[in-house]
């Protein structure tokens, strides 16, 4: 039988490894750097990264178990979503966890909560998922973007002030790769402006800062269960708070308006609602998958500093950087940019070269501000009537003034967070690849 750990286990764990870390792993990988690239003819490593979901008995067990309850809703007591939210909020840290039916539900029910509108301004940084934007303009209010920092792959929060009007109501910056963004510059400018700060965390499933996990510190935070996350049920979410109050707001958000846990014919309170709820075979699946997740995240840590200390002595590649405050990645991806003067080839030839020896490597987002997808909300006829044409037209002008984040697009590779529940030596191997593949770039 599984065991749960408990999030008191986990910073146990966490601690000791972080600890062998800071002393430092030598780089004990036989080097292959007169080897030919694979793209080349070389001989390439054969990568065993695990499939994703991992899963067993236990996911099996608990979807049987719905299945025979014929509960298969949350509007009940003693349910299999009670449990999750419950399991969630004790392994955060936070006082109330909600679950709803997606990451971008989440992030649509925060802002519900706020009674977020049209005429409302919303910040957010232009490296992100487009369910970031879109959930802001699910309430035609309008997404400001906010420029990156280049080195962090995050929001820039010294360029976040000149943005800020008297319409802007919330501040949504994301803790990208599951990375957190600087909540103390930020936080700080929320509370200097008095408006809100919502983290979009949905890739940061226990990531800290300063030994807090992240989703605490603003008033709010939600996470994804998407497929492609470290905390899977094919799609699910989950909002974090500790204002009891706003906790409130947003059940009878995502539940029609209603605050009890039941569905009744009478109104609820507010003026809003929907019904963003999540099924009890997500939230099964989520109390199983929650029984590795402690493990996970310290594999990915662990690989991940590991990898890190390894990738910094190649030129050219420059992993992406921690800001001070944190003290834990959830590493959702491993994100890290090529300097293609330094490295020697263009970055997509680099991705082409890492694919032919069976390593994935990404792209990563693209200049999202800048596809028609966003840009033609500069002419969308609603926006028009509520925001005006001048308004709309400063609005185009500066959603494409993001010379930092064009450069960061152009320059990113990605590993996914199943690469970094590897093992060490495949990290190590990851690294003799880089290398080969750098010192024969004028060949690809």
């Amino acid at each position: 039988m599984e065991k749960k750990s408990t999030r008191r286990d986990f910073i146990s764990k966490v601690g000791v490894i972080g600890a062998g870390l800071t002393l430092g792993v030598p780089f004990i990988a036989k080097s292959n750097n007169g080897l030919k690239p694979a793209i080349l003819g070389g001989a390439k490593f054969k990568f065993n990264f695990p499939k994703w979901p991992i899963y067993g008995d236990t996911e099996r067990q608990g979807i049987l178990n719905v299945v025979n309850s014929g509960q298969w809703g949350r509007l009940a007591s003693n349910t299999q979503t009670e449990k999750f939210e419950t399991n969630y909020a004790n392994v955060t840290g936070a006082k109330h966890t909600l679950a709803v039916s997606s990451g971008t539900t989440a992030l649509i029910t925060m802002l519900g909560a706020l009674n977020i509108g049209p005429g409302d301004e919303v910040i957010i940084p232009p490296y992100t998922f487009i369910a970031t934007y879109n959930a802001i303009t699910q309430h035609y209010a309008l997404p400001v973007f906010v420029d990156t920092d280049i080195e962090s792959f995050q929001i820039d929060p010294k360029k976040i002030e000149k943005a800020i009007n008297k319409n802007t109501k919330v501040l949504l910056p994301v803790h990208i790769g599951g990375s957190p963004f600087d909540l103390d510059a930020v936080l700080a400018i929320g509370k200097k402006h008095k408006i809100p700060v919502l983290e979009d965390a949905c890739q940061a499933h226990l990531a800290e800062w300063k030994g807090k996990c992240v989703g605490n510190w603003g008033l709010a935070g939600s996470f994804s269960f998407q497929a492609s996350k470290n905390l899977n049920s094919g799609e699910g979410g989950a909002i974090i708070t500790n204002d009891s109050d706003y906790y409130q707001k947003c059940y009878g958000f995502h539940h029609q308006g209603q605050t009890s846990n039941s569905a009744g014919l009478a109104t609820g309170s507010g003026t809003r609602g929907a019904n963003f709820r999540m099924t009890e075979f997500q939230s099964s699946i989520l109390n199983s998958q929650m029984t590795r997740l402690n493990d996970q995240v310290n594999t990915r840590w662990e690989n991940a500093q590991y990898l890190t200390k390894m990738l910094k002595e190649i030129p050219g590649v420059k992993p992406a950087k921690l800001y001070s405050g944190t003290t834990r990645s959830a590493y959702h991806l491993y994100m890290f940019r090529i300097n293609e003067k330094e490295f020697g080839t263009t970055r997509n030839k680099f991705i082409k070269a890492l694919g032919a020896e069976g390593l994935g490597a990404y792209s990563g987002y693209g200049k999202i501000n800048k596809e028609a997808f966003v840009t033609n909300l500069a002419k969308e006829p609603h926006y028009l009537k509520v925001y005006g044409e001048k308004r709309m037209k400063e609005w185009l002008a500066q959603t494409l003034a993001t010379p930092v984040n064009d450069r960061l697009t152009d320059q990113a590779v990605w590993f996914t967070q199943t690469t970094l529940l590897g093992t060490k030596t495949e990290m190590e191997q990851i690294a003799e690849i880089i290398k080969k593949v750098q010192k024969n770039a004028s060949k690809l």
